[in-house]
């Protein structure tokens, strides 16, 4: 850990600051040189439930991100709102925190309320066209106060030819006396202990390493002060006496939880302050990006993040989009959805490694999980998540994307050079840093399959030339179909295991081996389409090896995953339904799945799941196969005891309608405590009572299912298309929250409510996911298109 002698610049700091005519601090309180009680109180993240994320668009240049006088300077700086407040902001890398949270603080004569207490929070987007279509990801959030004391408006978007956030605040009160400050808590560098902070006279810093944040204002700070957050940071002494008494100028030479406090000035009716939140490698970097965006000021700022005039941003990148005006017709909200979704999912990709495509910019469960050592949440790749990101970006036009997605995938497959790999290669790993760094090193062969699935994708829509897909085919693809042939060993950190396919080491959930229907939809996909690739490459001896293989797993998937002697008690059981997952090859057998997430193992036969539908997404069985259609009844059985119920109706109170939700799995414990109403993992991982809750993509998954079988039973017409768009398409726009950001799980109205959860809004788990915003836009495009987007015809063609 670096150390400066913090003493020696603190006075030379307030030197400064005494002598500059540009800032202007109150001679009232008490200034000491270093603050007291490092490290502070505990770090733990922010609530995860986001209302709104946010970065530049950016253009690539040849498949990447560059700075060049043609695509100009590539802002890496992204954004998340939660409960009204700016909360983790990223630089750098995309999973790189250097926030928890930015909030605003009134405080009048005999109150003070921060943005961190219960206030009245509505939030809309800055930009949007007559129909009220978001066009740019810029947010306006208004915070009233309970008493109508004040109202607080925030605007927040980045600059996009720089490092800053940029946030204007608008205040408006009739209150005589009343100030308003702004505190800000860093985490540089993903985490929230090790961090130093002082006050300069430019602004708020803080930093670690050689990781640099200011704070900056279009007006002087009329008092500024840094500490150690809940023991030192002002806040306290704001709150009990409505002014600071003391002031601090750095936080001394002990790093931790530090945090930013200022006063911008006296508030009264549309009083504004415009911030700049910006980064560096170096504090004179830092506070050089800042000073650049406010000299350039809101408007100029706004008009370039939005596209407006000569500027590229994200007007013009919804307009480079073609199918969005066809799509829009099969929405059921005009498309306000469908644009938002389009720009989210464009936004949660990194620009240092073009094409990383995260799972959500969130951690889950945010507010108890520690921030005392680095995490990435589910601001990481995983390769099944990706394909679903990749295909929706095909589905709306955005074929530069996805390509580029896609050909980032190499670096996240297993080969000699993965370091620590001590056993056999071809393999996608589990879940990665989007620099590839290894985090989670399971094996799930959906995950090894879809690269191969979506390079097909890619050829047949002459994304990828026939030059392009031989070479993908030796470099890349071929290992994942050896690998799903004749499996091997995984010997990579704490995994030391044998895999032989179709049995799969984790399916899609990441939490049960052996042999899954999910799993072996794409398993079997992707050989067949591999065998065609291999084709085409020249390679007609495996070709042959890879559609052998994948008749021969196919030929197997009843008599290893469909029971005919089910216990489920109910009055739709006949005990003929697909299971969830069974560790041996018998699915009447009584064996029991692992237990997991606090959750004992139950009989394997009493476990659903959706994962048999995959089998029909793909191609792999007709929508109206026997074993497909016995197994609708108990997936929708909502008289199942809860524990084992995975269909839930909901019925929302603004009378849009009653639209179908399904839970992961029964059994499920990934999800909030159903006793207690504590956080997943509050009390650990494996804490009984915890329970996982509806997931919105799989009402798209449904509707998928119904285009599929409405198409095999020739009765797609506008009735059955209108009946499909208003329960599926609109039940996913209904689980959508007021930023129009689509959640990973909602609430379902079972168990402890301490929380405060609306029915059917979503929880604290992760949100917005991109799996869910890209089920949305596939089953817009599948609808359009009247049938399956991801559906593979030379699969179907293959297993006849």
């Amino acid at each position: 850990m670096k150390k400066i002698n913090l003493i020696t610049a603190s006075f030379i700091a307030l030197g400064l600051t005494a002598c500059s005519s540009e800032q202007s601090v109150s001679t009232t309180a008490l200034t000491q040189i270093s603050a007291p009680g490092a490290p502070g109180v505990e770090p733990f993240w922010a609530y995860s439930g986001k209302t709104g994320i946010g970065t530049s668009y950016e253009q690539y240049k040849a498949g990447h991100y560059d700075d060049s006088a043609a695509t100009g300077k590539v802002s890496k700086v992204w954004f998340s709102i939660a409960k009204g407040m700016i909360t983790e902001t990223m630089f750098g890398l995309i999973h790189q925190a250097q926030i928890k949270d930015m909030q605003f603080v009134v405080v009048g004569k005999d109150f003070t309320v921060t943005e961190n207490d219960d206030l009245d929070v509505s939030i809309d987007y800055l930009y949007k066209d007559e129909a009220g279509r978001p066009l740019s990801l810029a947010y306006k959030v208004v915070s009233k106060d309970k008493q109508g004391r004040f109202s607080l408006e925030k605007h927040i978007f980045t600059d996009p030819n720089g490092q800053t956030l940029f946030v204007r605040s608008v205040f408006n009160t009739d209150l005589e006396g009343v100030k308003a400050y702004v505190n800000v808590n860093p985490y540089i560098d993903n985490n929230g202990l090790d961090d130093f902070a002082k006050v300069t006279d430019k602004g708020l810093v803080a930093w670690q390493d050689d990781n640099f944040l200011s704070l900056q204002a279009s007006q002087p700070f009329k008092q500024a002060t840094v500490g150690f957050t809940g023991i030192s940071d002002g806040l306290k002494e704001l709150k009990m006496s409505q002014s600071l008494g003391t002031t601090y100028q750095n936080t001394g030479e002990q790093s931790g939880n530090v945090s930013l406090l200022a006063e911008l000035g006296d508030i009264s009716t549309n009083t504004t302050f415009d911030l700049a939140l910006s980064f560096g490698q170096s504090e004179a970097a830092s506070l050089k990006e800042g000073q650049a965006s406010l000299s350039q000021g809101y408007q100029k700022l706004l008009d370039a993040y939005n596209g407006k005039g000569d500027a590229i941003g994200w007007q013009d990148y919804l307009a480079s989009l073609e199918p969005l005006s066809t799509l829009t017709s099969s929405t059921a909200d005009n498309g306000k959805l469908l644009y938002t979704s389009a720009m989210v999912l464009k936004a949660q990709e990194d620009k240092t490694h073009a094409g990383a495509l995260i799972a959500s910019l969130s951690n889950p469960w945010g507010e108890t999980v520690s921030a005392k050592t680095g995490s990435t949440g589910y601001k990481a790749v995983w390769v099944r998540d990706f394909y679903q990101v990749a295909m929706a970006f095909m589905a709306m036009g955005d074929t530069k994307t996805a390509k580029t997605a896609f050909e980032y995938l190499e670096k996240v497959q297993v080969t000699a050079r993965t370091p620590g790999n001590g056993g056999d290669t071809g393999w996608f790993l589990q879940k990665t840093h989007v620099d590839g760094e290894l985090e989670w090193v399971g094996v799930q062969l959906d995950q090894t399959a879809m690269p191969i699935m979506l390079a097909w994708k890619l050829h047949q829509a002459d994304v990828l030339s026939d030059q392009e897909l031989t070479q993908w085919y030796g470099k890349m693809l071929k290992p994942a179909a050896d690998f799903l042939v004749d499996g091997g060993l995984a010997k990579i950190l704490w995994n030391d295991t044998q895999i032989t396919p179709p049995a799969t080491q984790q399916e899609r959930w990441e939490e049960q081996n052996g042999y899954s229907p999910s799993t072996t939809a794409a398993v079997v996909a992707g050989l067949v389409t591999a065998a065609d690739i291999a084709r085409k490459a020249g390679d007609t001896k495996n070709a042959v090896r890879y559609l052998e293989t994948a008749k021969q797993y196919n030929s197997e998937i009843e008599s290893t995953m469909f029971t005919t002697q089910g216990n489920l008690k109910s009055d739709n059981a006949d005990g003929e339904y697909f299971i969830r997952i069974g560790q041996d090859k018998d699915p009447n057998s009584s064996t029991t799945l692992n237990a997991n997430n606090g959750r004992d193992g139950f009989d394997k036969k009493q476990i659903l799941d959706g994962g048999f539908l995959e089998l029909v997404r793909y191609g792999v069985r007709d929508a109206l196969a026997p074993s497909i259609v016995k197994t609708l009844p108990e997936y929708d059985d909502e008289s199942l005891i809860d524990n084992l119920q995975v269909r839930y109706t909901f019925n929302f109170a603004d009378g849009s309608g009653s639209f179908p939700g399904y839970r992961r799995y029964g059994n499920d414990g990934y999800g909030e405590d159903e006793v207690t109403g504590n956080n997943y993992a509050e009390g650990g991982n494996n804490t009984p009572g915890q329970r996982g809750r509806v997931w919105p993509f799989f009402t798209g998954e449904r509707g998928h299912y119904e285009i599929a079988a409405a198409n095999a039973s020739n009765s797609l017409n506008a009735m059955k298309q209108n009946t499909i768009k208003n329960t599926y398409v609109k039940g996913m726009e209904a689980f959508a929250n007021e930023g129009m950001m689509l959640p990973e799980q909602v609430w379902d109205g079972v168990g402890n409510n301490k929380a405060g959860y609306v029915l059917g809004e979503g929880t604290n788990s992760a949100t917005p996911l991109a799996w869910t915003h890209a089920e949305y836009i596939k089953l817009l495009r599948s609808l359009s298109d009247k049938h399956v987007w991801d559906h593979y015809p030379v699969v179907e063609d293959a297993l006849k």
